[in-house]
């Protein structure tokens, strides 16, 4: 196990099973040969044509296409897709979270449609006598997704609507009881990519990662049951638990070794420094 083991984990995509999907002429995201017959079955919203799918071109707006993708998904959850984890939060459809939202679709519906999902992933340290220290939370054993992993110290998707630091803000109170005024000191400091396939599902994400220097005694408590625990480690042993283990979710092991980049922990003269470096930003060849 290595660094670079988790960069290649979250970048295990092969783009020869997926075409591109349009809406008008801007690419919305990638459908898999085996998700599509799903959308060959609703031709009045999806056409294939060049190599690629497109969306109804007569749904000239993204209240109107919100709205048919809607129906549609609503069809596929009656008939047994997405398996419980669908939950009524919408996320914008855009390659680029500057750009207005072609739609919003439900959030458990964006990987069978290859479309990029975004979130704010927060590091919260102390500064002690003795060193950095990390809050390192454990996923809930009843949650769909990870359960009982550990996780960055707080974290979450990217709804639509809110913008990316308001989002943090509401979720430092909900994952970890930070309150607004301390959370509002979080500062962004980069960001991470990457293309992750899982069967017919494509995660072609970004992740802004943010740092939050938190007072010594301050303890961040679950609030939401989506948590499970709390713990302050030395950055030595999260730098440790990450380089030689899967105890992490499999993508926040790249917000963390990405805070080991920038707080010196990994060193220059590192052999894999530069391939660990280039592999937090991933791009696939023609598709920024």
């Amino acid at each position: 196990m290595s660094f670079l083991d988790h960069i290649a984990r979250c970048n295990n995509v092969d783009l020869r099973h997926f075409e591109p999907w349009f809406v008008g002429t801007e690419r919305a995201g990638f459908i898999h040969r085996d998700f599509a017959s799903v959308l060959a079955a609703k031709p009045d919203l999806f056409t294939h044509r060049k190599q690629g799918w497109y969306f109804a071109g007569h749904l000239d707006a993204p209240t109107k296409r919100t709205a048919a993708m809607r129906s549609f998904l609503l069809e596929l959850r009656a008939q047994g897709h997405f398996k419980g984890l669908w939950r009524e939060e919408p996320y914008a459809v855009t390659w680029e979270f500057s750009r207005p939202p072609l739609m919003t679709m439900e959030r458990a519906a964006v990987p069978w449609f290859g479309v990029r999902a975004y979130g704010p992933h927060m590091t919260g340290y102390v500064r002690k006598k003795d060193g950095l220290h990390i809050w390192v939370p454990r996923r809930s054993r009843t949650k769909p997704t990870f359960p009982g992993e550990l996780d960055n110290t707080v974290a979450g998707g990217q709804p639509a609507g809110i913008g990316l630091l308001d989002n943090l803000i509401k979720e430092c109170g909900e994952e970890a009881s930070i309150p607004p005024e301390l959370a509002r000191q979080a500062r962004a400091v980069s960001y991470v990519s990457y293309w992750n396939q899982s069967g017919a599902q494509l995660k072609p994400d970004i992740m802004t990662c943010f740092d939050l220097e938190l007072p010594e005694d301050f303890t961040p408590r679950a609030n939401d049951g989506e948590v499970e625990s709390f713990e302050l480690w030395p950055v030595q042993r999260v730098f440790e638990t990450v380089r030689d283990t899967n105890a992490f979710k499999y993508n926040c092991n790249l917000v963390l070794i990405d805070f080991f980049v920038r707080h010196g922990l990994l060193r220059a003269d590192d052999p894999d420094f530069f391939a660990i470096a280039a592999g937090l930003r991933q791009t696939q060849p023609g598709f920024p």
